[in-house]
Formats: structure tokens, sequence, C-alpha cells
């Protein structure tokens, strides 16, 4: 099951759309879903949760915790509108384009991608691309 919780005045608009796309990146992935909480935050909530967990004092758009088990996905996956807004503007691209990169960035990692190398991070934005493209293929 895949939520959406907002701790900011923000909302997805049609949310079974996001939803749908997420389940079918999974099912592309030969994964199962499990059961993945999408938190939509500030970058203040976003930092205070980098600096508690992973001892980062940095802003960041994206922070994933995984509790996958084998090749069922589960995790959170906290995001900061702030820094999506602001990384769209930076990369002059629409924010909602952004928001889905993000969005699909935590669930790559819980596929099994990473992006700490230069071989790692081109590879997990070559499939960030090609996630983002079934956004638009008609979903069951």
């Amino acid at each position: 099951m895949i939520s959406f919780n907002y701790e900011i005045d923000f909302e997805i608009r049609e949310e079974t759309s996001y939803i749908n796309w997420v389940s079918s990146v999974i099912l592309s992935e030969n994964k199962s879903e499990g059961e993945i909480n999408y938190i939509f935050c500030d970058d203040n909530y976003l930092l205070e949760i980098n600096q508690q967990y992973l001892n980062h004092d940095t802003l960041t758009d994206v922070i994933s915790f995984d509790y996958s088990l084998g090749d069922e996905i589960h995790g959170d996956i906290y995001i900061s509108i702030e820094r999506v807004r602001e990384n769209a503007d930076d990369f002059k691209v629409p924010f909602e384009e952004e928001l889905k990169r993000v969005m699909i960035h935590g669930v790559l990692h819980y596929c099994g991608y990473k992006d700490k190398s230069d071989a790692d991070e081109l590879l997990m934005r070559s499939k960030e691309d090609e996630k983002l493209k079934l956004f638009h293929v008609k979903q069951n």
C-alpha cells in the first residue's frame, strides 16, 4: 500500500495517478509492493531527520528509510517540497517533474540502485528518466 502524508500545506492532486505510477515502477523492477509511506514536509522538518538519523547537517530534497523484505518493497520516503521547488527552478524543469523524480528516487534505492559513485549516479539518473516516462503510460 502506498500512502501520502502531509506535514505542510501541500497536497498532490490526483493521488491515484501517482499511486498507480509508483506501483507500476515497482512491478517493472520485478519487485512487489509492500507498505510505502511518502511524507511531504518542509526543509526544517527534513533537516531534523537528516541530523537525528543520518548525522548530516545539510538540507536535502529526499531521505528514504528502507524496510524492504527481500523483493517486497517497504519504506518511508521524506520529501522537502521547498527543496523540490528550488531544485526545479535551478534545473529549469517543471515542479511536478522534479517532484516525480525525487518520489521515484527513493523507490529505486529500495530496488537496489545506488548513487554514491559517478557510475552509480549515472545509472540512477537513467532509471529515473526511464521511470518518469511510465507516468504517461495508461495504468490500470
